[in-house]
């Protein structure tokens, strides 16, 4: 194939058979401009490419189809980030794939073509449409792998819920982030490839529907996972409110019931406090009758007696469960 530009300005490509695959990473608008010359793209999609926010969509001309994508990544912390847009034009003898922040997934897929020709007849076969098919299915595959560790993050919290010494609130609500990342990212995903199979299938003389059939039942699969971790989160984050708040209550009870039995030695402390002539006090004269300490221990016992009645009227109203 001719070069379509400088060396270093050109996007890389590879050729299977009469279909062309050109990847482009970190797109520029030189980059575009250059493919653009020869396959003539609208001007609006190449802004589309260069846009850090694009809705899902898919715009069909005579000989060209353009779609944009997203699809979730994972994050060094190993959380799913947000959505990485991927554009594709596709017409009767090339695709183009740009990434606007590379899909790992992808870039492997391409490099294995590059590397390798059995690989390469096999991924990109004798149509676009074949080769649209083999990235999506690569990408859903990806998703896949992802929706499989968020089922496992989703076994692991829930040994943590009803684990008392455990707090979750901030576990459980980054899975319910996550979880509905992923509901926005594959619902317009399913729409989308469901509209880019009809537009693709004039381009390739094979019959796609079987392919895109069998990719329509992993975004089956997709959704279908991602909705049942949508109500165990749900359950979770009730379970751990409901647990979270019965803990608060046994401890507000139990404060209740000390600060009630503590409330007659309370007020007998604050009138012996006080600078008024009371029984036993140093003008009336103190008691002797069981010794040096008589008057601290008929207080005490002035104290305890209220507080031991209280107890067994409690317990008679089954107050004291905690």
């Amino acid at each position: 194939m001719e070069k379509i530009g400088h060396a270093t300005e050109q996007p890389e490509w590879v050729t299977n058979g009469k279909v062309t695959w050109f990847d482009v990473q970190n797109p520029t608008r030189e980059k575009l401009k250059l493919l653009e010359a020869r396959y003539s793209f609208h001007e609006l999609n190449i802004d589309d490419c260069l846009s850090k926010i694009q809705i899902a969509k898919v715009d069909s001309y005579e000989n060209q189809v353009f779609a944009i994508l997203h699809f979730p990544t994972i994050d060094r912390e190993q959380s799913i980030s947000k959505p990485t847009q991927l554009a594709i034009f596709a017409g009767p003898e090339y695709l183009i794939t740009v990434q606007r922040e590379v899909l790992k997934p992808l870039s492997e897929m391409f490099q294995m073509c590059k590397d390798n020709a059995v690989q390469r007849d096999s991924l990109v076969g004798n149509s676009p449409g074949y080769l649209l098919h083999s990235i999506i299915e690569t990408l859903v595959e990806h998703l896949l792998h992802i929706l499989a560790k968020l089922e496992g993050n989703l076994d692991d919290i829930e040994e943590l819920v009803f684990d008392e010494k455990t707090a979750v609130p901030k576990e459980i609500s980054m899975l319910t982030w996550e979880i509905t990342a992923l509901r926005r990212i594959i619902y317009p995903l399913k729409r989308t490839v469901f509209e880019i199979s009809k537009e693709i299938q004039r381009f390739s003389e094979e019959d796609l529907s079987p392919y895109f059939d069998d990719l329509n039942d992993h975004f089956d699969m997709a959704i279908e996972v991602v909705d049942e971790s949508k109500e165990t989160i749900d359950i979770f984050k009730d379970t751990d409110f409901m647990l979270s708040s019965e803990k608060s209550n046994k401890i507000l009870a139990i404060l209740t019931i000390l600060f009630t039995l503590s409330i007659p030695a309370s007020v007998i402390a604050t009138l012996y406090g006080m600078n008024v002539n009371l029984p036993g006090g140093f003008i009336t004269g103190q008691p002797t009758f069981l010794g040096p300490y008589t008057t601290f221990i008929l207080l005490t016992i002035a104290s305890l007696v209220p507080a031991a009645i209280m107890t067994y009227w409690f317990k008679r109203q089954q107050w004291l469960r905690y």
